[in-house]
């Protein structure tokens, strides 16, 4: 499937662009806040080929992609209003998101945007202090001026590229957002930060303090510019609000960032800073276990978005960060695990997959070796944890820090590189300690392999996955059989979800087709999954865009991750009423991890009674 069909098919799955609030990307997925998740079939999106998988964390639905993510975002630009310069922008209040979950969404979206620079100039900038310190390069010489300035360019108007971002997120004027931050830098305004010069406005004393490569301050900024934008847009003329509004705008936000919102947001920053690196000093070895452990834990939810800021804005206060080392040593042990993996499975595709995972670790994207291989054996996962524990143990005790922004990869190992190298040598102990200990430890202590598809004589039947055993599936109902293509429904005729058929039912009874475990249990009634013992994975949707009716005629009569036996009652529901509110109870039952069989054979019968043969899986 190339990128832009990919990104029609995602697109579609999540419930169309009308569905979708706002999208932002980040490294490897696609970043969805929708209107109504109950009308998205997750599984449906996971099925789809190129989809890594899908999480659901902080209000967001995360469609992880990969190194194609980009690729696959413009895409989606292409078919869509969704990619413009608001993408992500929406900040309207969604009463079910938590207050952490709209501030991980808001980190996100202002900072996602700049991490390919910062990772560019983060190693810029290491390998400047590496040439400087080995001679390479005098830094009284113009070649070290132009390269100092090409590195510490981004972090010094920090502020300004923040505004941008800001200003796209809460909706505000992007041009007078550059320019309330280009104030903050401005050069004379920094020389007002000198300790011997006292500055007032109108005579009501300003606290000057450095506003190059701070974080919070133009944040604050830009959110009240917002507010204060929208109030005056709402109330002045429309010959003169073009030009008046940004003039109230500029002289307002400026001097109260310059007596308030900066002042506090710096204040605030150094005491975050300084709460951390007490926390650290009283154990550093503890403190970089910790956080090189759950590291990778917190990326799989989102969460690690919460303490982003909290890296950079150490690095704008004090030029360097304890935790980035850490964090790049859970990198390091994931990508050590999956390496262990490549040399110990006998599956030649799975192999591939993993070398591939191994390569795209060290460059620092790890979804795909986290969701495609560790996770799912794991075994690895729980190694790689523990293998970036010791790690980090190790760059605590070395008192490694780290000098840049950027994703945590092999390229941005040189902005580990301080002044006079100090724990630096313990930092590259620490990754390759990490990294080698989760190789070794996952070769030795093993995995339950994914077999290898195999082929047999001619004579024998041809399984697509050894280990996935031949099974029969019973009907969830009583009705006429209707072949799948038939179907209204243009997602579930082509076969796209899974191979099957469907069933006009007689009965408003679903009962289970299979032994095995409730996975899918939507509110609404209108659909519900289970995977058998033998791992076949059987959804029943009653009847066609039934979710519109919000449960209306539905009983749900189990919970997902219930355990429940052939012919047991998942599902009651009024067939009458649900045709007499307009909709078409024809129900497919599908069989979505079709691609584990060699064949899915269907009942030749006209009719079928709940519990009768419906579906023979070979």
């Amino acid at each position: 499937m190339d990128t832009n069909q990919l990104a029609e098919k995602i697109l579609k799955e999540v419930g169309g662009e009308e569905n979708v609030q706002s999208l932002v990307h980040c490294a490897t997925r696609l970043r969805f806040k929708l209107k109504d998740r109950n009308i998205v079939d997750k599984s449906a999106v996971e099925s789809i080929p190129g989809v890594v998988t899908v999480m659901e964390s902080a209000g967001q639905f995360q469609v992880v992609i990969g190194n194609t993510v980009p690729e696959v975002y413009a895409a989606i630009g292409t078919i869509s209003n969704l990619t413009g310069d608001q993408t992500g922008s929406d900040n309207s209040s969604n009463d079910n998101e938590t207050i952490f979950g709209k501030f991980v969404d808001l980190i996100s979206s202002l900072f996602t945007p700049l991490l390919g620079v910062m990772a560019g100039a983060g190693i810029l900038k290491g390998l400047l202090s590496i040439a400087t310190t080995t001679k390479l390069i005098i830094p009284e010489t113009s070649t070290y001026i132009i390269l100092s300035a090409i590195a510490d360019s981004l972090f010094y108007f920090l502020p300004v590229l923040l505004a941008i971002t800001a200003a796209r997120k809460f909706k505000a004027n992007v041009f007078v957002a550059v320019t309330i931050a280009g104030a903050l830098v401005y050069p004379t305004i920094i020389g007002l930060a000198a300790p011997d010069i006292s500055a007032d406005f109108f005579g009501i004393p300003v606290v000057m303090v450095k506003y190059t490569s701070t974080v919070i301050p133009i944040i604050l900024a830009i959110y009240v510019m917002s507010v204060l934008e929208k109030f005056l847009n709402k109330r002045l003329h429309q010959s003169i609000k073009n030009f008046i509004t940004p003039m109230i705008l500029l002289v307002v936000i400026v001097p109260l960032t310059l007596m308030i919102f900066g002042p506090f947001g710096v204040y605030v920053g150094n005491a975050i800073a300084d709460v951390l690196i007490t926390v650290i000093n009283f154990n550093p070895i503890i403190a970089g276990a910790l956080i090189a452990a759950s590291w990778q834990i917190l990326v799989m939810f989102g969460l690690h978005w919460g303490i982003v800021p909290v890296m950079m804005n150490n690095i704008a206060t004090m030029g360097k960060d304890p935790l980035k080392p850490s964090v790049a040593i859970s990198v390091f042990a994931q990508a050590g695990a999956v390496l262990g993996v490549m040399l110990k499975t006998k599956n030649k595709e799975f192999r591939a997959l993993s070398a591939s995972a191994v390569v795209t670790a060290l460059f620092g994207i790890t979804e795909p070796a986290v969701y495609g291989v560790t996770l799912r054996l794991k075994r690895p996962f729980i190694i790689g944890v523990i293998s970036a524990a010791v790690g980090g143990g190790i760059v605590g005790y070395a008192g490694s820090m780290g000098y840049a922004a950027g994703p945590s990869s092999i390229l941005m190992i040189p902005a580990f590189y301080g002044p006079n190298g100090e724990g630096f040598v313990g930092f590259l102990i620490g990754i390759a300690v990490a990294f080698v200990l989760a190789a070794v430890l996952t070769y030795f202590i093993g995995f339950e392999d994914i077999p290898e598809a195999t082929t047999a004589t001619k004579e024998t039947t041809t399984v697509a996955q050894v280990g996935v055993k031949s099974e029969v599936i019973s009907s969830p109902l009583a009705g006429d059989i209707v072949s799948l293509e038939n179907i209204n429904d243009k997602a579930f005729a082509s076969g796209t979800l899974g191979q099957g058929l469907a069933i006009a039912p007689t009965k408003g009874e679903v009962i289970s087709p299979v032994n095995g475990t409730v996975t899918m249990a939507f509110a609404t009634g209108h659909a519900v999954g289970v995977t058998s013992e033998n791992g076949a994975e059987v959804l029943i949707h009653i009847g066609l865009d039934t979710v519109q009716l919000e449960g209306k005629h539905f009983e749900l009569k189990v919970t997902q991750g219930q355990t429940v036996k052939v012919g047991e009652p998942l599902v009651v529901f009024d067939i009458e009423a649900i045709k007499a509110a307009g909709f078409d109870v024809t129900t497919p039952v599908i069989i979505t991890n079709t691609a584990n069989y060699e064949d899915v054979v269907v009942s030749d019968q006209a009719q079928v009674n709940a519990g009768d043969r419906l579906i023979t899986l070979l």
